[in-house]
């Protein structure tokens, strides 16, 4: 009964992101807006330089590294509306159900993976038309990589948001931590050229194992191998997951 109720939970909490998510069409625009800056923009710019990977050209290289940033904005960004419910008392309500604060953090993380999941399908079907040749078997092994992926870096973005108290707070710590954990991650270039302290930060960074994921996936080649990035990508999903339901146990205390 109690699994039943959490899972009824997870569910409700899922179809009020969503709504909230298709309301504001203006915003699935938006994320796309500057992805597709350095597609067509820096992509095109580079295009007399050579690719890391035979075959592919500099733009069709960093596609796997620009989807992997839209889900790091679009998730980590949902971290803003725990600030919004906290305003509109909705979070009370909710703490105040009989439910667990790990239900809570699941609903809510789901809600931040639907956006980034659809970015990352709007993305990848602008990809396949305009820049690098997708096969079906492709488009649906990146979007089932973007799920962990997303989770992950929703996870993050919850829990940033369970600590701070003011929009503009959260939106200093997300510039201090998106902005180098998409430049460190190799999404623009490769790791097996780049400086031995840039690799080293690459090491500890989750998008860096997202970005090799998907060029495996895309291109067929990566800096790790796909087991090695699937297992990073699973421990940090579950290292985020353990100090998400932390942060949200503390904020019930809080309310």
């Amino acid at each position: 009964m109690n699994t039943l109720l959490n899972l009824n939970a997870v569910y409700a909490l899922l179809l009020r992101e969503a709504k909230i998510y298709f309301r504001e069409k203006e915003r699935i625009v938006a994320i796309l807006v500057s992805p597709l800056l350095f597609l067509f923009v820096m992509g095109k710019g580079m295009a007399g330089g050579v690719s890391p990977v035979p075959g592919y050209t500099y733009q069709q290289f960093i596609f796997p590294g620009i989807m992997a940033m839209v889900i790091l904005f679009t998730s980590i960004t949902y971290g803003l509306y725990i600030i919004w419910d906290k305003r509109l008392d909705f979070l009370k309500e909710v703490l105040a159900a009989p439910i667990s604060r790990a239900t809570l953090f699941v609903g809510k993380s789901a809600g931040g993976m639907l956006g980034a999941i659809i970015e990352c399908a709007l993305l990848v079907l602008i990809g396949a038309l305009l820049i690098i040749p997708l096969t079906t078997v492709k488009i649906l092994l990146a979007l089932a990589a973007s799920v962990p992926v997303s989770y992950m870096i929703t996870n993050m973005g919850l829990t940033i948001g369970a600590r701070m108290k003011s929009m503009e707070g959260f939106g200093l710590v997300m510039s201090f931590l998106t902005w180098p954990m998409f430049f460190f991650s190799g999404a623009l270039f490769d790791l097996a050229t780049a400086a031995p302290y840039i690799r080293a930060v690459a090491y500890f960074n989750p998008v860096t194992y997202a970005v090799d994921l998907l060029r495996i996936i895309m291109l067929g080649t990566g800096y790790f191998t796909a087991w090695t990035d699937l297992a990073a990508i699973a421990a940090f999903c579950l290292a985020s997951t353990v100090v998400g339901v932390a942060a949200f146990g503390k904020l019930q205390q809080e309310k």
